[in-house]
């Protein structure tokens, strides 16, 4: 089946089964690694993604859904790293592990785009779908808070 969608800005077609979770549509058929598998089911969110601009978990979502969809991957959102979410997430040393950095960046960066100045119930009711076993989950809350003020340091943005 072939299924056309914009990536991160990039229309692009792709010829797979429409039953394929586009989580392995942007890994091994796009080589975009950033988004991650996780439990396969929608329970952890390490592989949420934006579609139309939503927090969707690419691990049950099928390509045939995303035909004509403009799909936003964690590459997508800053390419320089300098989205204030990810300056915020350095600067207050969120990461630990790192593996479910990206679902919780995409969620949150859903939430911010609708929700400019979250309270920490929003903030909790928004990323309640991922889960972090290093448990970070009190920084990660003050890395939005952070982002929405957009006054994280720039001069922590790694260089690439």
């Amino acid at each position: 089946m072939s299924v056309s969608l914009t990536i991160n800005g990039t229309p692009v077609s792709v010829d797979v089964p429409g039953e394929m979770p586009l989580l392995w549509v942007l890994r091994d058929v796009l080589d975009l690694p950033g988004t991650k598998f996780g439990c396969g089911r929608a329970l952890c969110g390490a592989c949420t993604v934006h579609v139309n601009g939503s927090a969707v978990r690419s691990c049950t979502a099928q390509i045939a859904e995303a035909e004509g969809a403009e799909v936003k991957t964690i590459e997508g959102l800053s390419p320089d790293g300098s989205h204030p979410l990810q300056r915020a997430w350095k600067a207050l040393d969120v990461a630990q592990c790192g593996y479910c950095q990206p679902g919780q960046i995409m969620a949150a960066a859903a939430l911010l785009a609708r929700t400019t100045k979250p309270t920490d119930a929003q903030i909790d009711a928004a990323l309640s779908g991922n889960l972090c076993r290093c448990a970070t989950y009190l920084r990660i809350r003050e890395a939005v808070k952070l982002a929405a003020t957009d006054s994280a340091p720039r001069s922590i943005i790694p260089t690439r």
